[in-house]
């Protein structure tokens, strides 16, 4: 019993110090750094096994519930952990060590490396995780919307094709303006598709002339470092990386007319409103006349098919307008012996299709014996585009290869070999079949089906498409007759297949103690074969039995470097490095090509398999060097201030020699005031940097030998005759660039939020220009220096871990930029218009003018609806005129303005000024998540302000007339009517024209919100993957071109950054990817 007792005792006290382990105490304390005794603010604090926790206030202070027997896990970016078991006690005051092992960010940088706090320049890195993300074969996808003063333009998606990539504003007129690409220290002058997208470390945007000065001419208009991968000291790894997605249309079709009823009503409308308005009809003998003719002959117009069957004796379009409720869709016809089934059809389904895209990358790397590091890859891209015919496969190897040989002595190279062979059978006008499926009226068939609606075959087996030359039953298409752009794709060919290899190689020897001299060498080699094939079958060619064509290019270059580094440490922190360098470019591209008619089969898609010679066969050559000497002097005191100064002298052969030589050159500066001691200490302040930066560069990208004349062999009756086919001007010389570049550069929180603010200023002077002359001449024009333009604007950039606990981390960004542009100065001579006080010269729908935004819009404006009649109206303006109607001058020889009016005749309508395509804003956000191995990751792009052309928009609206079966848009069906007469939409009337002309009625805002990227994936743990010798393991789900919202459905302002859009563009493709990654 005694023992009973004790026993019960004893389990009572085990409860009650249980009970009171179990209780919740309140712990406080400081978390602080364990070098500098600083608190750390927003430390992150867990209860270890929970996602309970909290965070440090300002001053480094917390307070927290937790079990009295619990653990605490301390963390902050730039500390090492800090596990703290609480053991009942209510304080605990917590040192935090940094962590030493985390590796300073450095900036790749012309010539060498910088470290972000000595970067006097302005630079922007992209790194790999962020590239990965992307799905494209162009790796310069990756920097969309992530770098700010980037802008981004994509004309096309088809397969292969390359963006047009400006930074900080237009820089030229007539001259390139696209950035200089260098891979790996060496410029690179490839096809950004031969680049495997999983080789990249890291991109790197230059923007200012402190930062890429030294690469002269090339580097005018900014440029994009990219660093291949290579291996790390430690154990080898090997990654996998396997893709498999689908691809879709990601372009938002217009509104226009899907409903084939619709269609014919619409049609009908506009014959209707003919006769009532034009002819004078009454509304009885004009809805017969409508009626009988809505789908009747093209010369009277009709649309020339009738693809509904009728009862006897009944129309198509009913007294009210209304298509016929009891026609039945399809319809069966008897021609020449056989029977015909006619059906309206999908051209837009019918061109776009789902397909697959799969990828694969596997790499290598690792530190044999430490002195050398070996990285190896192999990657294969098969791509299905979203046409039929359209496809790319490619396989890219590299390897790379680092290796210190002595103490003095580092060599390296790095190859990489790319293998492709790229299918395309779109054509272009009518062969396009983009412009063909969005233009088409939704009545017409796409394909010849027998009396039963099945698809009729040729004697080859392929299906037959109805060309709307009357093979169809009889029936003649007025819209692109004689072609289908849709068969053309599964007949004709469009081949490009070749080999890209380029490389790079060093020696670095290092002597004196402070000397190093380096000598970089880059060499590339892209070759590609074409073949072109109009089918020998169908369409216009087919009297000619099909035409091949051949072309063969080939394009080397080889780029030699030569530096020598002097660095050297003076008394207390003073700190010197000088950079004298040689650079030598040198590119040569060749060509030859020849084409064949009356072909023996499609399946011989050689020259020799066609037997009527095109007297088209020529070759080409032609050669472009540069040659550079430069010099930088940097200098840092005590690692808080520095500066930087660069010269350099260029020649191009694209100019005159005695105009060849142009001298380059940057002064930068930078000053980290946070280092200085009268600057207050704070928790929060991590770096604080001053900058700013001016200097001049030269650009030169224009074709070759403009300046001198050029003269083309013709065949005169079988002699020889020379013409002239340019003229050439001795005086041109370089485009002169001058950036001026100020900002701030901030780290808070101990790096948990960084980012930047950059003034920028851009002067362009010496334009590069084409000057164009009377075509009397024999030629369209030349080119001179001519003209002044400026760009100047603002950037800021952020980035910040929103959260961070050991679990759990919470990121975002955003940047934004605002730009201005104006031309400040043209020439006298081409000042031939004055408009509202701005002289200059219209160019299409554009005013180039002294004072204005480059691409200002020149048009009419739209001044609505005359409800008397349905007609649109345009502004006039009144001016002062003399006797014989001549306007009158006054003494500045501009017209005097006397008033404004309103216009019915858009002859009569006045150009005015319009504004431009310039965004107020543009940049990029986005956020990621991570969470015990799961991570979620978005992006977004954007741009707000500026105008755009919506020329799609536009063509919708044009009533018929002349050649009629075009698409309308919906709007067309809320046109003005005399029983609608309050519509801003002109009438709808058979013939009529310039409704739909060109003026400010088309501008339309040009902002859009992208949708750009997001992924979703999950890395399994460790502990897990140990046992199958897996380090790393990541399942993936990745989308690209998710959506995007612009003023319009169907509009795409990213098309261009000139204020053009069209409907009649390839789509961009949307891709959706389920993917793993291992490393073993």
């Amino acid at each position: 019993m005694q023992m009973k007792k004790l026993l019960l005792i004893a389990g009572l006290l085990i409860m009650a110090a249980s009970a009171a382990m179990a209780q919740d105490i309140t712990v406080t304390g400081v978390v602080k750094d364990s070098s500098t005794g600083e608190p750390v603010p927003f430390a992150s604090i867990q209860i270890e096994g929970t996602m309970t926790g909290g965070m440090t206030d300002t001053d480094g202070l917390y307070s927290i519930s937790v079990p009295s027997g619990g653990v605490l896990i301390f963390s902050s970016i730039g500390y090492k952990d800090a596990r703290v078991p609480v053991n009942g006690t209510a304080k605990h005051d917590v040192m935090l060590d940094p962590d030493t092992e985390m590796l300073e960010e450095t900036i790749v940088v012309a010539f060498g490396t910088a470290t972000k706090e000595s970067f006097t320049g302005s630079a922007t890195v992209v790194k790999s995780e962020d590239i990965s993300k992307v799905q494209s074969s162009d790796v310069t996808r990756a920097l969309e919307g992530m770098v700010a003063g980037v802008q981004m333009t994509t004309s096309s998606g088809a397969l292969g094709s390359s963006p047009s990539i400006q930074i900080r504003g237009t820089s030229s007129i007539s001259a390139g303006t696209a950035p200089l690409y260098v891979v790996d220290g060496v410029p690179y002058s490839g096809d950004m598709n031969n680049l495997n997208t999983a080789d990249i470390e890291s991109m790197t945007v230059l923007k200012d002339a402190a930062s890429n000065a030294l690469y002269g001419a090339r580097g005018a208009n900014g440029v994009i470092m990219i660093t291949t991968k290579k291996a790390k000291k430690g154990e080898a790894t090997v990654n996998v990386d396997a893709k498999w997605g689908l691809n879709t249309k990601a372009l938002r079709s217009y509104d226009y007319i899907k409903d084939p009823k619709l269609y014919y009503e619409a049609h009908y409308n506009a014959l209707y409103n003919y006769y009532r308005m034009e002819q004078g009809m009454t509304e009885t003998d004009a809805n017969l006349k409508a009626a009988a003719n809505v789908a009747g002959s093209s010369d009277a117009g009709g649309l020339g098919y009738l693809t509904y069957t009728l009862p006897e004796g009944q129309n198509l379009i009913g007294t009210n307008g209304k298509f016929n409720p009891n026609a039945t869709f399809g319809r069966k016809v008897y021609y020449k012996g056989e029977y015909y089934w006619l059906q309206p059809d999908d051209w837009m389904a019918e061109s776009y299709r789902n397909t697959l895209r799969q990828e694969y990358n596997v790499s290598a790397a690792g530190s044999p014996g430490g002195n050398a590091q070996i990285f190896a890859s192999f990657g294969y891209l098969n791509n299905k585009g979203l046409i039929q015919g359209e496809d790319m496969e490619r396989y890219t190897a590299r390897v790379r290869i680092d290796y210190q040989i002595k103490d003095w002595m580092k060599i390296g190279m790095n190859a990489a070999y790319s293998n492709f062979d790229w299918n395309n059978g779109n054509g272009s006008g009518t062969g396009n079949v983009f412009s063909f499926a969005s233009n088409v009226a939704p009545i017409y068939p796409v394909y010849l089906r027998d009396g039963n609606g099945n698809i009729i075959h040729d004697e080859m087996g392929y299906k037959r498409y109805d060309y709307g030359n009357g093979a169809n039953a009889g029936f003649v298409r007025p819209y692109a007759a004689n072609s289908n752009a849709l068969q053309e794709l599964w007949l004709n060919v469009g081949n490009s297949e070749g080999n890209a290899i380029n490389g790079t190689s060093y020696v670095e020897i290092k002597f004196l103690k402070d000397f190093t001299f380096t000598f970089n060498a880059g060499v590339g080699v892209d070759e590609t074969r074409s073949t072109s094939i109009q089918n020998m079958y169908y369409g216009q060619f087919a009297t000619n039995g099909g035409i091949i064509s051949k072309s063969h290019g080939r394009s080397f270059y080889v780029n030699l470097q030569q530096l020598l580094n002097w660095n050297r440490m003076f008394g207390d922190g003073h700190n010197v490095t000088v950079l004298l360098g040689h650079e030598t470019y040198s590119s040569t591209s060749v060509s030859v090509g020849a084409s064949k008619s009356n072909m023996f089969s499609m399946g011989n898609t050689e020259l020799n398999g066609a037997v009527i010679d095109g007297q088209s066969a020529n070759s080409a050559k032609s050669m472009y060097n540069n040659e550079g000497f430069f010099a930088r002097a940097q200098y840092d005191y005590n690692n808080r201030i520095f500066l930087s100064a660069s010269y350099r002298l260029d020649a191009s052969s694209r100019f005159h020699p005695d105009n060849r030589w142009g001298s380059f050159w940057s002064l930068g500066g930078g000053w980290l005031i946070d280092k200085e001691e009268w600057f207050p200490r704070t928790s929060w302040l991590g770096m604080l940097k001053l900058k700013a930066s001016i200097g001049s560069q030269g650009n030169d990208n224009i074709g070759d030998y403009l300046y001198t004349d050029m003269y083309s062999i013709t065949n005169s009756d079988g002699e020889i005759a020379i013409k002239r086919s340019t003229i050439g001007n001795k005086d041109i010389t370089w485009e002169t660039n001058t950036n001026v570049n100020a900002g701030i550069d901030f780290e808070l929180f101990r790096g948990r939020l960084t980012g930047s603010a950059e003034y920028f200023y851009r002067l362009t002077s010496d334009m590069l220009y084409y000057v164009t002359i009377p075509i009397s001449y024999g030629f369209a024009g030349y080119y001179d220096n001519i003209g002044d333009m400026r760009n100047s604007g603002v950037e800021f950039a952020v980035n910040g871990n929103i959260m961070s606990r050991r679990d759990f981390s919470w990121d975002a960004y955003i940047n934004f930029t605002h730009y201005t542009n104006k031309i400040i100065m043209l020439p006298e001579t081409h000042k031939n218009r004055t408009i509202d006080g701005y002289q200059g010269y219209a160019s299409g729908n554009k005013f180039v003018g002294e004072g204005l935004p480059l691409n200002t819009f020149l048009m009419p404006k739209y001044a609505g609806v005359d409800k008397t009649n349905g007609l649109p109206m345009w502004y006039r303006d009144i001016v002062e005129t003399d006797a014989d109607g001549e306007p009158v001058l006054d003494e500045n020889g501009n017209q005097i303005f006397l008033g404004r009016e309103t216009t019915t005749e858009y002859s009569e309508a006045t150009d005015y000024l319009c504004d431009d395509p310039t965004p107020d804003l543009y940049g990029g956000f986005g956020t990621s998540v991570s969470w015990k191995g799961f991570d979620v990751s978005a992006s977004f792009t954007y741009s707000i302000g500026g105008l755009t052309y919506d020329g799609g928009y536009a063509g919708y609206m044009a009533p018929p007339g002349g050649t009629v079966g075009s698409n309308y848009h919906e709007d067309v069906l809320k046109a003005w009517t005399p029983e609608n007469k309050d519509s801003d939409i002109p009438r709808f009337v058979y013939n009529d024209q310039n409704i739909n002309a060109s003026s400010d009625r088309f501008l339309v805002p040009a902002s859009y919100l992208n949708f750009q990227n997001a992924q979703i994936g999950y890395s399994f743990p460790a502990r897990m993957l140990s046992r199958i010798k897996l380090s790393r393991l990541r399942m993936y789900v990745t989308c690209d071109n998710i959506w995007y919202w612009s003023y319009r459905r169907g509009l795409d302002p990213r098309q261009s950054l000139s204020g053009s859009t069209s409907a009649e563009s390839y789509s961009p493709v949307r891709t959706v990817s389920f993917g793993l990654n291992l490393t073993f």
